[in-house]
């Protein structure tokens, strides 16, 4: 099932121009990883730019031990919880989180406003990867993608408008049938498309990016982020 557009119709002064920026971003810095693919280079820009929990807690015990030179190495390290966000591991995982970030973030900007939307998405992806690194202390292999902020994203839309139709397509082989979907019918389909974001996985050396690597079960947790964050704005 893909999603095209929703039905929501809003008056607005502005374009989501968050919504573009970030879209932009985030496919620019994919044909450099295209580009570092090519070279045999992209695995250390995965290691140098992803999330890796044991590195950073290691850095925090260093920190918290007296160690000056640890508060350096955390701050370096800590800069994947922003740039992981942009970097994505397949054709499958950037054209799914690109996918929905249109549909479902086109209209969640308009009502919210550049700056708390940016707020939410950036919030949302930073707070599913410190729910990761929490759980997972020790995994060294590096989180990457915006999977946990256009979760959190399609989080707030669904609980704004659980009744919306999305006009989606429905492709049957080399037939593409055009139906509409209640949002709340995109929560559960999220989590299902998240098992196809291998296809097309790019060439990550020496340890690869697996799906555990991504952290789908984490997505949850972005969900509910969305949700609360839509439920104090209505306060």
């Amino acid at each position: 099932m893909i999603p095209v557009c929703d039905n929501v119709f809003l008056v607005a002064r502005t374009k989501p121009f968050i919504t573009y920026g970030l879209i932009s971003a985030t496919i620019a810095i994919f044909l450099y990883e295209l580009k570092l693919e090519l070279a045999g280079e992209l695995g250390y820009f995965i290691n140098t730019w992803g999330v890796v929990p044991a590195q950073i807690n290691t850095a925090i015990t260093s920190t918290v031990s007296g160690n000056p030179a640890a508060s350096i190495a955390l701050i370096m390290h800590s800069t994947g919880l922003l740039a992981g966000m942009f970097i994505h591991a397949s054709f499958a995982q950037i054209l799914g989180n690109l996918l929905f970030l249109w549909v479902f973030g086109n209209t969640l900007e308009k009502i919210l406003g550049h700056i708390r939307f940016l707020t939410l998405y950036l919030g949302g992806g930073l707070l599913t990867y410190i729910v990761q690194i929490l759980a997972e202390p020790s995994l060294t292999v590096p989180l990457i993608g915006a999977n946990g902020a256009v979760a959190t994203i399609l989080g707030a839309y669904i609980f704004k408008f659980p009744k919306v139709k999305i006009d989606s397509v429905l492709p049957l082989v080399i037939i593409f049938i055009p139906v509409e979907i209640p949002a709340l019918y995109y929560l559960f389909w999220w989590f299902i498309q998240q098992l196809f974001y291998g296809i097309g996985s790019l060439d990550i050396p020496p340890n690869g990016v697996n799906q555990w690597s991504i952290g789908y079960w984490t997505h949850g947790v972005g969900i509910l982020i969305g949700a609360f964050f839509i439920r104090l704005q209505q306060r």
